[in-house]
């Protein structure tokens, strides 16, 4: 069981999703009221549930489908930007600096090559001795 989290876990950007969605919540909690209050104090408090929950699909959207990653983390950064100006100085800064941080990891996250493994005895190809297409880089000179 252990084991199987490890590798769900490694297989996508799961530190950035998790900070992308403690950022939304964060920034949807500060301003919920109950809706006639909302509604009384007009559009400042919608935006701030909006990007949160952008913010929290986005980031659960990096852990089921790591192939949107890139995507998902540059909308929560500019979420998180936006966040700042507003709602609440993105959630007393606490909403902005998670959710830039949040998308930022998630942006940046690579998976795992698949290392297959090599067969004993047999050399490692390097760029010397590789062929052309070997996916080394080809000799250059003169």
């Amino acid at each position: 069981m252990l084991l199987t989290w490890r590798r769900w876990r490694r297989a996508r950007p799961f530190w950035g999703g998790l900070a992308a969605v403690l950022a939304g919540a964060e920034l949807c909690a500060i301003p919920l009221a109950p809706l006639k209050i909302m509604l009384q104090q007009g559009i400042a408090g919608i935006p701030s549930v909006l990007m949160g929950l952008v913010m929290i699909v986005m980031g659960l959207s990096a852990w089921f489908t790591p192939h949107y990653r890139g995507l998902a983390g540059v909308l929560i950064v500019l979420c998180a930007a936006a966040a700042l100006v507003m709602s609440n100085l993105g959630g007393f800064l606490i909403g902005t600096i998670l959710g830039i941080l949040g998308g930022s990891l998630m942006f940046a996250w690579q998976p795992a090559p698949d290392a297959a493994p090599a067969e004993p005895g047999a050399p490692a190809a390097s760029g010397a001795d590789a062929e052309p297409g070997d996916g080394a880089p080809a000799p250059s000179g003169p």
